[in-house]
């Protein structure tokens, strides 16, 4: 019984010091991170499940730099990530995954309209925009940084996401 109790600090510690230390990343890094990760907890219908594994970014050149130098071109299973910049105005129904950064905001409607119905996940950085239709949106929280995950947008989207992603949001 012990030796559970102590595995159990161990682990405690260990994750209490990986998140103060994360929160000392560049906040590009982090959104980078975590929407590699999302991925892990989202499902595309089978049409877009298969090939290329295209991931969007509007308004952020470091999350897009960030993204193509950590994970373009790279593949997981039988994906092969590809990263582009794009702009409001571009074909953005190709993305798997589309990011809309701070800069972008203010077009997140013109986005959405552009994305429809389409198995897109899209992850924005502003207040407000999950409530606008966003499927997740990155908020701080008491200087730690949090994630909205809007379950109607994930739907309307035909996308279908984990309960463990949800445990870990701030659901709307």
């Amino acid at each position: 019984m012990r030796g559970i109790k102590f595995f159990i600090l161990i682990l405690a510690i260990t994750f209490s010091f990986n998140g103060s230390f994360a929160q000392e990343r560049p906040t590009h890094e982090l959104h980078s991170m975590m929407i590699y990760n999302f991925l892990k907890y989202i499902q595309w219908p089978s049409g877009k499940n298969s090939g290329n594994f295209v991931i969007g970014v509007v308004g952020s050149d470091e999350v897009f730099n960030t993204l193509s130098t950590w994970y373009g071109n790279k593949t997981r299973g039988d994906k092969k990530f590809i990263i582009k910049k794009l702009d409001p105005t571009d074909d953005l129904k190709q993305c798997q995954l589309l990011y809309v950064g701070k800069n972008a905001s203010s077009k997140f409607k013109e986005v959405l309209t552009k994305v429809g119905d389409q198995p897109v996940l899209t992850v924005t950085n502003q207040n407000g925009l999950a409530q606008q239709g966003s499927c997740i949106n990155f908020k701080v929280v008491n200087n730690r940084l949090k994630f909205e995950l809007n379950e109607t947008a994930i739907s309307r989207s035909n996308l279908k996401s984990s309960s463990q992603l949800a445990a870990m949001a701030i659901v709307i």
